[in-house]
């Protein structure tokens, strides 16, 4: 069962896909309808939605590249960096040799570092930050996902250390859902945003027990939405839909009937969408 990120835009989908599926290696668009593209970003299954304005992307959720060279590192920034802005510069931190933290020219945030390793190894991974009064919170929304999902793994989970102001918050951590890995980190000082539509992330059901699970688990304290959507109780979106909804919404003649069945659901009902 794939879960994965998917970034909303305004009627940029395709062009946005096509810069990153250019800027890093095995990457390619997989499917596209006017609605949806998705491509995958060194093999991994991403999504962008043409959305329109009504939701914005937020660095509460970016992705954090990690390159085996300070050169790849350097050309990957340059090239998401056009036309873009600067969150944090691209230089020497105690925690890599060679970051930064960008915003691109669609909005996209996303972290480039240099691990070192040389290793001709790339990752690219969804990074959770919790701020403001989310602050704090990021070993407990890890905690939270570790018990919904299946076949899941604590792979790190580093601490801001005794006598820090920020002791006992976390600094990073590493964890995975089905296989998908994942970074939470809880972020101190004022920062002004939070969760949003802007980025959810995606699960793909193979059955209706499936998407009841995950449905009821993630909503538990959080907030029912519209097609599939919700937020839960730390504020992140997740979209639980049917993983045959990817083929009946590509056909040309299925696509307005089936969309007509489910537009005013909130949680999938797989019996009630209208295949023909």
């Amino acid at each position: 069962m794939p879960v994965y990120p998917c970034i909303w835009f305004d009627n940029q989908a395709k062009e946005a896909a096509s810069l990153y599926c250019s800027v890093f290696k095995n990457s390619r668009i997989i499917s596209e309808s006017p609605i949806v593209v998705s491509f995958e970003l060194n093999g991994k299954k991403h999504m962008a939605l043409n959305g329109g304005p009504m939701f914005s992307i937020t660095p509460s959720i970016s992705l954090f590249a990690t390159c085996d060279s300070e050169e790849e590192t350097n050309r990957i920034w340059d090239e998401l960096a056009k036309d873009g802005s600067v969150l944090i510069p691209i230089g020497t931190y105690p925690w890599s040799e060679r970051y930064g933290w960008l915003k691109d020219r669609f909005g996209m945030t996303w972290q480039i570092s240099s691990s070192g390793a040389k290793d001709g190894n790339l990752r690219i991974i969804p990074s959770l930050l919790f701020t403001d009064e989310k602050f704090g919170k990021a070993a407990e929304a890890v905690s939270f996902y570790l018990g919904i999902f299946e076949n899941t793994s604590l792979n790190e989970m580093q601490k801001y250390p005794e006598g820090d102001a920020n002791a006992g918050k976390t600094l990073y951590s590493e964890f995975s859902l089905n296989t998908a890995e994942f970074i939470a980190m809880d972020g101190p000082g004022e920062h002004h945003f939070d969760f949003s539509e802007g980025v959810s992330l995606v699960i793909e059901c193979e059955d209706q027990q499936e998407i009841d699970h995950y449905w009821e688990k993630l909503t538990a304290g959080g907030q029912e939405s519209m097609c599939g959507w919700l937020k839960d109780k730390f504020g992140v979106s997740w979209q639980v839909f049917p993983k045959i909804l990817n083929q009946l919404m590509s056909d040309p003649e299925k696509a307005a009937r089936v969309f007509e069945s489910f537009k005013n659901m909130r949680k999938f009902e797989i019996d009630k969408l209208d295949v023909g």
